[in-house]
């Protein structure tokens, strides 16, 4: 090689040889670079893969209850209807609610929906039985509504009983009317509330720790609570207090001529049990002629017995007294009077208080066989531990004897229309509901179309005993039987259709055998 080219060639490669060099050196810190860039890098989330029908929330839900819209036409009863009075107890209600500025999220039906339609009527003042009728059918959606599986409710009466007492003890007046004791602990609550829950666990307080269950009727009737200055005032016998704590207030006409009004307060926690089902379980009283009046006449009739009977109802309610005039009605469970004939107790889980219910029935208020026509529309305002369901309501008759007498004769059924304020549409959130597709057995049978053997013009000239589907006989044949014959099961009767044909199952190969194949190994020589 001529000396000029092999100059040449080891400048070239020393060139090679620095370039190679400077790329090993920068390698590193490139790649160094490279993953501190992708730690760096913000990653992305994951797309949120939606399910084919995405859950969508519904205006409200009634746990155990069912609904469907209804057209106030097809209400019975709704046309003639005293609205003006109805609208009179709605706007009682709506005071409170229409008070509230900012009211808690309210997790039942209806939740804070009726503000709106109680400040419309907190400025609307009606005199007109048509223009009530108007603002109810101008602001509410009227629902049909049952518990679930059932199409009808069920509902009751209670008023408010007139008994004589006295402030002091004595040879008449000695059975005590006791209020909330001291030592009566309900978890969640204090002794500065209004009145304790119905449901839940109540104890006695015993030292600072200590919680036992609270007395129940027969331990405070022997005198376990006595002598702590808990009494309000006497009546004559258990009988009335009974009734009182059944209803959940009382008027006490003492006998120095004055009243006290009683309302509920607290409950010692044990479970309500009807002293009347007890009755009709035990054959005393036909259950058909069952009423609070029978109860009375029965205890009166056998005071030894009445005894055993009302302590089987461990349950035992407290009171507070009321500054009421003998004019006022009695305070519901949401703080305003209720309104007689409109007035109504429901389940407070489920409803908030100043809904109106639409209830109509045949009830037995003029007589005890009468049916009377009662269809009116009736205010949300009270509760009580029996009250339990969707369409279960206590209607309120007032105070008094005759009160009583129809109150207490009170236990049928009757149809349900909750109005619903429009702002909680439910057909408005029902349209945007998705639809399913069809059903698979549907499709199956659009490509298998079911015929019957017997008019297939394919076996029109083949008469047969017996199809080879499910061994029945044919129609014909079947019809014939019948009239000579005893009839055949209903699975002969039946048309049957022709077998849905199946695909051919695979031929049965046989598995071959193959010999494993030798394996042939190369060895490779290191070249050193």
């Amino acid at each position: 090689m001529a000396p000029e080219a092999r100059a040449k060639t080891q400048s070239l490669a020393g060139l090679a040889l620095g370039v190679l060099a400077l790329a090993c050196s920068i390698a590193p810190s490139d790649a160094a670079a490279v993953r501190h860039s992708r730690a760096q890098k913000p990653s992305h989330p994951q797309p949120v893969r939606h399910l084919p029908y995405p859950p969508l929330e519904f205006p409200f839900q009634i746990s155990g209850g069912q609904y469907a819209p209804v057209a106030w036409s097809e209400i019975a009863g709704w046309s003639e209807d005293d609205h003006l009075a109805a609208y009179r107890a709605f706007r009682t209600s709506c005071r409170p609610i229409a008070a509230q500025q900012k009211p808690p999220a309210d997790p039942k039906a209806l939740g804070t929906s009726l503000r709106d339609p109680c400040r419309i009527a907190k400025g609307l003042e009606l005199s007109d039985g048509v223009k009530a009728r108007a603002f109810f059918e101008q602001h509410f959606l009227p629902l049909r509504i049952s518990r679930l599986g059932e199409g009808e409710g069920f509902v009751t009466g209670y008023y408010e009983p007139i008994v004589d007492g006295s402030r002091t003890e004595n040879e008449v007046y000695k059975v005590p009317v006791y209020r909330r004791p001291s030592n009566l602990f309900v978890r969640g609550t204090t002794q500065s509330s209004a009145g304790l829950p119905n449901k839940g666990q109540v104890f006695r307080k015993i030292g600072r720790r200590k919680l036992v269950p609270y007395y129940d009727r027969a331990e405070i009737e022997d005198g376990a609570i006595a002598g702590r200055g808990l009494e309000i005032c006497f009546l004559k016998d258990q009988t009335d207090l009974l009734f009182s704590q059944i209803q959940g207030s009382a008027r006490v006409s003492l006998d120095d001529g004055s009243t006290v009004r009683i309302n509920y307060d607290a409950h010692n926690g044990f479970p309500y049990t009807p002293v009347g089902r007890i009755l009709i379980e035990r054959n005393i009283i036909p259950k058909d002629q069952m009423s609070m009046q029978k109860i009375r006449e029965w205890m009166e009739q056998n005071p030894n017995e009445a005894d055993e009977l009302r302590r089987q109802n461990k349950s035992y309610v407290f009171f507070r007294e009321v500054q009421l005039s003998d004019k006022d009605e009695a305070v519901g469970a949401q703080g305003v009077p209720l309104t007689p004939g409109r007035s109504i107790a429901v389940d407070k889980s489920l409803h908030v208080y100043g809904t109106p219910f639409f209830i109509e029935g045949e009830l037995p208020i003029e007589s005890e066989r009468s049916k009377t026509p009662f269809r009116r529309l009736m205010i949300a305002q009270d509760t009580g531990s029996a009250i339990v369901g969707p369409a279960r309501a206590d209607l309120y008759f007032g105070a008094g004897l005759d009160a009583g007498k129809v109150a207490g004769r009170l236990r049928h059924n009757a149809r349900f229309a909750i109005l619903v304020p429009k702002s909680l549409d439910p057909m408005a959130r029902g349209r945007k509901m998705p639809v399913p597709d069809e059903r698979p057995s549907e499709t199956i049978a659009k490509l298998f179309p079911q015929t019957d053997p017997s008019k297939d013009p394919k076996n029109a000239g083949k008469p047969s005993d017996v199809t080879t589907a499910t061994n029945a006989k044919p129609a014909v044949q079947a019809a014939t039987t019948s009239a000579t014959g005893p009839s055949p099961s209903p699975a002969i009767q039946a048309a049957v259709a022709k077998p849905v044909p199946l695909p051919e199952p695979r031929p049965n190969v046989e598995a071959v055998s193959a010999k494993p194949q030798p394996r042939h190994l190369r060895r490779y020589r290191h070249r050193r």
